[in-house]
């Protein structure tokens, strides 16, 4: 009985493998066509609809979630042989900006880490990758407010996002609390293990890094360290776990941009992103509000930063619900511009709802 069941799943191991290589062949054709075209070979939006399509169809007991894993690699080793996609993120490997990319692109693209988010914008908008990964907002700290601050100089497009679950873990060489003396990590990362730190390691020294993963580079290299990181960050530099899952919320959720020079076509479940400028006077905000209140568009975030131009002169940073192309979101956005001092859409991109809180 056994054996006739692993021999069933060998034809069908078999199958899929004939299969996939079938599919490959088409990617390879499709390729051409697009390259002949003119068109850009990764469309986000395209590949959102087709893990949501085959989400509706599959009838199980195989996981959604599983689903969507296991076609994510198997887009990405086909856009891989089509063309050789470069995706800038906040490095070294094993950051959680680095999972994020993987989440969203899967493994079959060429990850370029950056130290800091200004090398990643500047890489897109040069044209020296295809696309970049930057943390934005975290569902404990808020606002990554460098982040935020470049789009008001940049001319990158948001094509997409990507929500990740954000568990940190203490690292270091010996494994052991009795003998850290200084922590080093993210200053956000800091500010999620705030309470644990005070209860556990109350007299640590506290060192900012430039992410995660460069901190567990440097707890490697300090007997008395320890690194605020993820367990992949300790796989990879051959850190011991002294404490898992120490953050101080358990719904800790960080959502991530990805950019890109290019806009995205509708898909039906859209979010437009765009920055705002306004007057200081009276009822200025009112006015950018009633703009997208009389065409019933629902704002999910709403986010004042400085201009850097004058002092107390701001910006709002803004999400909206729909796409800059629907007819209500383009009638709003037109009344916005009208009574604001200035308006720029950072980009309208597939809603990612998989992962998300």
């Amino acid at each position: 009985m056994l054996e006739d069941l692993r021999r069933q799943i060998d034809e069908i191991d078999g199958e899929i493998l004939a299969l996939l290589n079938k599919r490959a062949k088409i990617a390879l054709k499709v390729g051409e066509t697009k390259r002949k075209e003119g068109l850009p070979l990764f469309i986000p939006g395209r590949e959102e609809n087709v893990f949501k399509r085959l989400g509706e169809m599959n009838p199980g007991p195989f996981p959604n979630r599983s689903v969507e894993l296991v076609f994510r690699e198997i887009v990405s080793a086909c856009l891989a042989i089509q063309h050789p996609v470069k995706v800038a993120f906040l490095g070294p490997e094993a950051t959680f900006t680095h999972q994020a990319g993987v989440e969203y692109f899967g493994l079959g693209v060429e990850y370029i880490p950056m130290r800091y988010v200004d090398g990643i914008f500047e890489a897109v908008e040069r044209g020296q990758v295809d696309f970049g990964v930057v943390p934005f907002e975290n569902s404990t700290e808020g606002v990554v407010s460098h982040t935020l601050d470049m789009f008001l100089s940049s001319e990158v497009q948001i094509c997409g996002e990507v929500y990740l679950k954000v568990t940190h873990n203490l690292l270091s060489m010996s494994g052991s609390l009795k003998e850290v003396e200084v922590i080093y990590s993210h200053p956000h990362a800091t500010a999620q293990c705030r309470k644990w730190i005070t209860s556990a390691l109350p007299r640590v020294r506290i060192v900012d890094m430039p992410s995660t993963a460069e901190a567990a580079l440097r707890a490697k290299e300090d007997p008395k360290g320890a690194a605020i990181a993820s367990e992949m960050a300790a796989g990879l530099y051959g850190l011991k776990i002294a404490a898992r899952q120490i953050e101080d919320l358990s719904e800790n959720y960080t959502r991530f941009l990805v950019l890109g020079m290019q806009g995205e076509e509708p898909t039906g479940e859209d979010k437009t992103s765009l920055l705002v400028s306004i007057s200081d006077e009276v009822g200025a905000l009112h006015k950018i509000l009633q703009g997208f209140a009389e065409n019933r568009i629902n704002l999910t975030k709403i986010e004042s930063r400085p201009s850097r131009l004058r002092p107390w002169d701001y910006v709002f940073f803004i999400d909206l619900e729909g796409h800059s192309k629907d007819e209500r979101v383009s009638k709003a956005l037109e009344r916005v511009k009208e009574v604001s001092l200035a308006m720029k859409v950072l980009g309208s991109y597939p809603v990612k709802r998989a992962n998300k809180p």
